[in-house]
């Protein structure tokens, strides 16, 4: 993907890149000049993203922020239906949050969703514990976790996490989270569902 075909969301502290395809390829937690915990930008989804987006569907039909907010809404439009993704990172108390919300805008959307948590550009894999609504990721001194109300699956060596859901029509499906690995300046905090 080009730089071009990236967009922007952010905290003041620190920000991350959304392709047009649905994935949140490069992202710095809890600073801008901390190390990457998803880096597909520079190694591939290998080096860590979070994929979200319509199963099959590719780009975007549309992008755009809300008028005077880093808050980016994507939008795609197919045969089955039409889904916004909402994703924005909203300013900080502790520690930061991404957060990504689906919203079914006509018919019924079938979903996919994958997360690869590489801490310290791509070098590190995180050990997971899946609980009810909660994935847990820990790799040395770094951790972090995602709620959400979708089922998760870990694939058979451990290293991504994927789901699939199905949106309809009015319908909205938090996917929150990648709070800050805990590092030796942050603390590692809950994530909020909208």
């Amino acid at each position: 993907m080009r730089i071009e075909d990236y967009a922007l969301i952010g905290d003041m502290h620190t920000a991350a890149l959304v392709g047009r395809d649905g994935s949140v390829d490069w992202l710095c937690l809890p600073r801008f000049d901390s190390p990457a915990c998803f880096a597909a930008l520079l190694d591939g989804p290998r080096a860590g993203r979070w994929l979200l987006a319509p199963a099959g569907a590719g780009r975007a039909t549309s992008r755009r922020y809300r008028e005077g907010t880093l808050i980016l809404e994507t939008t795609w439009d197919g045969p089955g239906g039409s889904v916004r993704v909402v994703d924005f990172m909203p300013p900080r108390r502790e520690a930061p949050d991404v957060v990504r919300i689906v919203e079914g805008v006509r018919g019924r959307v079938e979903m996919t969703m994958e997360l690869v948590l590489r801490f310290d550009y791509g070098h590190d894999i995180p050990w997971l514990r899946h609980e009810p609504g909660v994935l847990a990721a820990v790799a040395g001194p770094d951790a972090t976790w995602l709620r959400t109300p979708v089922e998760l699956r870990e694939d058979a060596d451990g290293r991504r996490t994927t789901a699939a859901f199905t949106v309809g029509e009015g319908a909205r499906t938090p996917t929150a989270g990648a709070p800050p690995p805990r590092s030796r300046s942050a603390r590692a905090s809950g994530c909020r569902s909208s």
